[in-house]
């Protein structure tokens, strides 16, 4: 299966400073930097470019990485911008597990401020709470309006855009859904990719932190998922119905395009 290097930059958290990689040095491994399998070898991709249309083939059955430029909606998205202008809304969390999904409303500002923390090891994915997808495009609709998504598209359709904020440690575990990007804003995000025909060995109320640290370690290097880890102004292209679980190595700030 062909595959590229990911070009990486530097990152730092939305708080303007780096935060804990504490899911890879808890495993004991650091964090991946190229979309590969365990044998080293990459999988095709390339840069983005001017507008371009996803086609039957190759090039929508794989997962590519892109690099695009987001200076001018990263600015939007520090902390002190995001609290100035969504302090007071309410953000809807939810359930960091597979097959639950409970919901809680809490004010933005007492997201940011009490509960954006590290990942406890130890905690079930139906006890974490995170945000991501359950946006009020009313209220959030002003911050989408600047934001540039990757310029790619399935013929009559419409993306849909879901934003993110979430703590060191936290993701969402093995699941799969339609085609997609995913841009980390701030921070890194490691991904864990299989394809549709190869289901992977996962607990769903288990966190993406715990399987690191207790069945990656396990796993032959034949079963070992495709991985990558994303820095700020690289993008993910997501197939449809490829299985796949994220990892947030720092505070992190992302976006994801939904197509179709």
């Amino acid at each position: 299966m062909p595959g590229i290097v990911v070009l990486g930059v530097s990152a730092a958290g939305p708080d303007g400073g780096g935060g804990a990689a504490a899911a890879a040095a808890a495993a004991g491994l650091g964090p991946a930097r190229r979309l590969h399998r365990p044998s080293g070898r990459r999988l095709a991709g390339g840069h983005g470019a001017g507008g371009a249309t996803l086609h039957r083939g190759a090039s929508r059955r794989l997962p590519h990485l892109l690099r695009l430029p987001a200076a001018a909606f990263r600015a939007l998205c520090t902390r002190e911008k995001l609290l100035a202008a969504f302090g007071p809304f309410p953000v809807r969390l939810s359930t960091a597990n597979t097959y639950s999904y409970r919901k809680v409303d809490v004010p933005f500002q007492e997201y940011v401020e009490h509960l954006l923390k590290p990942q406890d090891p130890a905690r079930l994915g139906s006890d974490t709470l995170y945000f991501f997808g359950d946006n009020n495009f009313t209220e959030w609709g002003p911050l989408f309006q600047h934001y540039v998504p990757p310029p790619f598209r399935i013929p009559g359709t419409s993306p849909a855009y879901s934003f993110g904020i979430a703590g060191s440690g936290s993701g969402v575990p093995f699941h799969w859904h339609g085609p997609g990007f995913s841009e980390v804003i701030f921070g890194r995000k490691r991904w864990f990719l299989y394809p549709p025909d190869k289901t992977p060995h996962f607990h769903p109320n288990e966190t993406t932190l715990a399987w690191l640290q207790h069945t990656y370690p396990t796993l032959p290097p034949a079963q070992r998922p495709l991985e990558c880890t994303l820095h700020p102004g690289e993008v993910l292209y997501f197939p449809d119905r490829w299985w796949h679980a994220t990892l947030n190595l720092d505070t992190s700030v992302f976006i994801s395009t939904f197509l179709g």
